[in-house]
């Protein structure tokens, strides 16, 4: 199966680490289960318009909805690390184009696009990637993956299969972190009032890590953190087992 890999200009742009690290898991959740992905890179890709889209500007994200229908048209799957993104492709693409050129196009790239965690727990049947890795980590739920993607229990699922991990509860792990793209610029001090209740939960669990499947709230919660010099850190799930095969 040809399998592209969507890489989001956020993470692309401050945290390409994690794209690494997605494709690292993914080759090895590929080579346990035998499924023979053949996973590609497309350069050309680009920002799939969510950005524009919620800043009101929606003949720039349908111009950018078409390029990024025609960039991953060829492949049987695409795959990314970041539920915010997918979701909106998943939800408002069919808006966008409705009865348009590129209906049916859209279409089949709604059934085709997945969440990393998701792709790796539900298509490739890899739950267990033989990580190791010795810390204590809460799991912080993001609202667009809970409520835009419907992401489950799938994160957790590969967390609780890496040796000499602890995943401690939270409180009110899906509770909003504050930032919500523009959201934390418009309302700043709600923001961040919203992110020092999250990091408050955190401590609370005794966690060296707040773990995620958005960047963008781990961004989000960090620049907190390292405000208050709180002894706290916040780490991608791909980031984290791809740690946790290093000491394999």
């Amino acid at each position: 199966m040809k399998t592209g890999l969507f890489i989001p200009c956020f993470v692309d742009q401050l945290y390409p680490d994690t794209a690494f690290s997605m494709i690292k898991v993914l080759k090895k959740a590929d080579e346990l289960v035998k499924s023979h992905m053949d996973f590609h890179y497309n350069p050309g890709q680009g920002c799939c318009g969510q950005i524009a889209f919620n800043g009101g500007f929606w003949d720039e994200a349908k111009q950018l909805g078409e390029k990024f229908i025609r960039d991953f048209a060829e492949y049987d799957y695409v795959v990314g690390p970041s539920a915010s993104c997918i979701g909106f492709i998943k939800n408002y693409y069919p808006q966008m184009f409705y009865n348009s050129s590129l209906h049916n196009e859209n279409n089949y790239l709604a059934k085709k696009i997945f969440e990393f965690t998701d792709f790796v727990v539900n298509i490739l049947k890899a739950d267990d990637l033989g990580a190791k890795l010795k810390t204590r980590v809460c799991f912080h739920d993001s609202c667009t993956a809970l409520r835009e993607y419907g992401l489950s229990d799938q994160p957790r699922r590969l967390l609780k299969k890496v040796k000499g991990l602890e995943v401690v509860e939270m409180y009110n792990s899906d509770e909003c972190c504050g930032f919500g793209g523009t959201f934390s610029v418009k309302f700043e001090s709600i923001s961040t009032a919203m992110a020092e209740q999250k990091t408050a939960y955190a401590m609370e669990t005794g966690a060296e890590y707040i773990v995620s499947t958005e960047s963008s709230c781990l961004m989000h919660l960090q620049s907190y953190i390292d405000k208050q010099g709180l002894p706290l850190k916040t780490l991608h799930i791909a980031d984290l087992l791809s740690k946790g095969l290093e000491n394999n």
